[in-house]
């Protein structure tokens, strides 16, 4: 592994805007905020025609796998321009959880024939670790009987799209499990455009594909650095909103956005804004470039980004005033993800906790 010079590059460079747009276009197509809100009152939150278009058809699920595996052999900076943008829309899309984490975990254990499926878009991957754990911290296992697996996991991202489930065992190995050999339960959740399950393994068929510890750890790393990104995305997307309709909406014949109290808050939201994409870009470069300082740059982000994406739902939610309580305007889709995006890969608190012991800060 490479070692990233100590002068981290936090710009996007043409292609990466490039791909910006083109993933932005089609999301324009796909994910208009009225159907993402009437697909999370079905019984299909999943939107599998937007997964195909992205992961398919402009081949983004293999970004992370090398061209031999027919990936594209990109690195960790363009799929965070994806996740921007895929946080802008709210897409209720397995982009994170299948082409980031569950592809990680795959890149580190011996199972090419999974890599080349998932990075294709035929398949969907979930690691089967509860959503809130953070990178280094305790999960759940399952038994393993005779070559099966049994037990129950809960929390489990995405698991209702997933195709095939990657489950740590308590023997210390990785197994790959059909999704047709477990009973897989919706759990309530908050944020209805990333679904959380139960998954119950009754003696289901399994396939050792690594150690757990090592995949485990790295992808709930990448998972935690890259959600960074699409947490900047929802705090782009809210502040750019809100100063939209502050522009328009009028009290006492003038716009509210001239009003100087809301201005303050809108500036001290762009502030926090702009320090997100730092620590976001950060994440995102330390990881392509295998940085040593990785750990302290995705425990940065992670630290930074969550309360700042959650303030600015909150703050799109109270300055939209009226029409932002209605079911039919789509900032509570942001507040929502950003609410569980929050305790996602780990709570802030824990990435400060684990940010302290790194730079040897420890609280007295």
């Amino acid at each position: 592994m490479t070692t990233q010079s100590a002068q981290p590059d936090l710009l996007y460079s043409e292609e990466e805007e490039a791909l910006r747009a083109a993933v932005r276009d089609l999301l324009a197509d796909h994910c208009d905020p009225a159907d993402v809100i009437a697909r999370t009152e079905s019984g299909a939150p999943h939107d599998r025609e937007a997964w195909k278009a992205l992961a398919e058809g402009m081949g983004l699920a293999g970004l992370l796998v090398p061209e031999a595996l027919g990936g594209q052999g990109a690195t960790h900076r363009e799929a965070a321009v994806v996740l921007e943008e895929l946080g802008r829309a709210v897409a209720p899309v397995p982009y994170l959880t299948s082409a980031v984490v569950a592809t990680e975990a795959l890149l580190a254990c011996d199972a090419d024939d999974l890599l080349a499926e998932l990075a294709s878009g035929r398949r969907i991957g979930a690691l089967a670790v509860a959503l809130n754990i953070a990178p280094g911290g305790a999960h759940r296992t399952v038994r393993v009987e005779g070559g099966a697996l049994h037990g129950e996991l809960t929390g489990i991202a995405d698991a209702a799209a997933a195709d095939v489930l990657l489950v740590p065992a308590e023997d210390g190995g990785l197994y790959a499990v059909d999704a047709d050999a477990v009973t897989v339960a919706a759990q309530v959740s908050l944020d209805l455009t990333r679904p959380v399950a139960k998954v119950v393994l009754d003696g289901a068929d399994a396939r050792r594909i690594g150690d757990a510890a090592p995949a485990v750890r790295r992808a709930l790393r990448a998972g935690a650095g890259l959600l960074a990104s699409e947490q900047l995305g929802l705090a782009e997307w809210s502040l750019t909103e809100t100063v939209r309709y502050l522009k328009e909406r009028k009290q006492f014949n003038r716009p509210v956005g001239g009003f100087q109290a809301l201005k303050h808050r809108l500036a001290q939201l762009w502030l926090e804004t702009v320090h997100t994409r730092a620590a976001a870009r950060n994440a995102a470069d330390a990881l392509a470039g295998g940085s040593a300082d990785a750990d302290v740059a995705v425990a940065l982000a992670q630290a930074y980004a969550a309360p700042v994406a959650v303030h600015a739902a909150e703050e799109a939610l109270q300055l939209h005033a009226g029409i932002g309580m209605t079911w039919e305007h789509p900032v509570h889709l942001y507040l929502k993800r950003a609410k569980a995006d929050a305790i996602a890969y780990g709570t802030a608190g824990s990435h400060r906790e684990a940010l302290a012991g790194l730079v040897d800060l420890q609280a007295p």
